[in-house]
């Protein structure tokens, strides 16, 4: 049972036969007698990749900081996120807690029985936990001023490079490029030595975004505006997927998809790949005793600034009882501390939304080679979703539909992205 509820009215059975107090002002903690268990879905579970290994650092050290609370991990596909919510919605047994995209998040919160994080703790100790959260990222995934999702595994798309390749095309890897058209001849003196130049990873087998929202951005344009109109087909976003079109056409970037370019890459065939930071971890240790692996800052349209919105993701609260919220809250109130973004960061390569984190990690390699993408935060750009129930669908239309065949097959840019549009417009109604 509860320990305290800060004010409330009974809300039930938490579960094990045990009367719980729902509160207005927020769920007090467990006491140290009650036993929960509650169900984690991750599509960064199980993995076999880093991204596995340090969920399970995280489940492991939350459960011997909270004896009285088990976690139960379910994994599942990226791009299956959506799906599995919905059938154990359906079903009645949906995870306690959630790891969801962003780009599939406005549709989650939209369709699914999402608790606000925000709304679980009493507002003083929500203030206090979030107090050295970084303000622009909370700042991004407000909706109308509440945390709807907790910023979890987060990252902004910085340029990796390889120095070796640099040197070999006579490139200065102290000097990396800084916009597209720096990184479009850096790519061409790569190609001219035989290996591959650069890949902007907008091609997602995810069916995310990101990427793509932030060339839009960077090119100053947007997918939406401020009133939520579809603007994707408009002159700058047509522009931004012509430039990296281009990249393709000139011979500077591969036509394949992210995962060959990816290995392209830890392998040492590839000289710059534009991504997400989630990868940084795998790619330390493909490079460990291969190459040199330095990392810049996203690149820009010529003098236009850099505006990179943010990809991986929140955890979404879907428990029903007291019981279940309250131990679903300490664990995502553990994997946001210092202790839990120090196992993201280190193990992971996401980045550490504490700043007291970086501050303790500042002299490691990971977070030297994540500095670039640091030093952007302050000006990310928020995640921007399609209007409606059928926002997901809508992403996947843009990349399918869209951004794949404009990238690597060729389609003309403008007529592609007026017909997509169209389309998403249709869904969005």
């Amino acid at each position: 049972m509860f320990a305290a509820a800060a004010c409330g009215s009974s809300d039930g059975d938490d579960g094990s036969g045990t009367e719980v107090a729902a509160t207005t002002g927020g769920i007090a903690p467990l006491d140290s007698a009650t036993k929960v268990t509650i169900k984690f879905l991750s599509y960064n579970y199980g993995t076999p990749g880093l991204g596995g290994t340090g969920t399970q650092a995280l489940i492991d050290a939350f459960e011997k900081a909270h004896p009285n609370i088990t976690v139960e991990p379910q994994g599942v596909a990226t791009k299956d996120v959506l799906t599995r919510l919905r059938t154990d919605t359906a079903a009645g047994s949906p995870p306690d807690v959630a790891q969801v995209g962003w780009s599939k998040m406005a549709e989650a919160v939209q369709a699914l029985p999402i608790v606000p994080v925000q709304e679980i703790p009493p507002a003083a100790e929500w203030d206090e936990h979030v107090a050295g959260i970084s303000k622009s990222i909370l700042s991004a995934v407000s909706v109308d001023g509440q945390v709807k999702a907790m910023p979890y595994t987060m990252s902004i798309p910085v340029l990796y490079y390889n120095a070796d390749l640099f040197r070999a095309a006579g490139l200065d890897p102290a000097k990396p490029p800084a916009t597209l058209e720096e990184v479009k001849a850096a790519g061409l003196a790569i190609k001219g030595t035989g290996s591959e130049g650069v890949y902007y990873g907008v091609v997602d087998s995810a069916k995310s975004d990101f990427l793509t929202q932030s060339v839009v951005n960077g090119n100053g344009g947007s997918l939406v505006d401020a009133n939520g109109e579809v603007t994707l087909d408009k002159p700058a976003a047509v522009g931004a997927l012509a430039g990296i079109q281009d990249l393709v056409k000139s011979g500077a970037m591969p036509a394949v998809n992210t995962e060959t370019a990816l290995a392209a890459f830890t392998s040492g065939k590839l000289g710059m790949l534009v991504t997400s930071t989630a990868v940084l971890a795998s790619a330390m240790k493909a490079a460990d005793g291969k190459f040199e692996l330095g990392t810049a800052s996203f690149p820009t349209f010529g003098s236009k600034p850099a505006r990179p919105t943010y990809s991986g993701a929140g955890l979404a609260v879907l428990a029903k009882d007291d019981a279940h919220k309250r131990a679903a809250w300490e664990f995502i109130k553990f994997v946001t501390s210092d202790a839990g973004f120090e196992i993201i960061t280190s193990k992971i390569g996401y980045l550490p939304l504490r700043e007291s984190v970086a501050t303790k990690l500042a002299d490691s390699a990971i977070v030297k080679l994540l500095a670039p993408s640091l030093e952007q935060l302050d000006t990310v750009a928020p995640y921007t979703a399609f209007r409606g129930e059928k926002a997901n669908q809508a992403v996947v239309a843009l990349q399918d539909e869209a951004v794949e065949p404009i990238v690597l097959r060729g389609a003309d840019p403008g007529p592609t992205l007026t017909s997509v549009a169209e389309k998403i417009r249709k869904l969005s109604a």
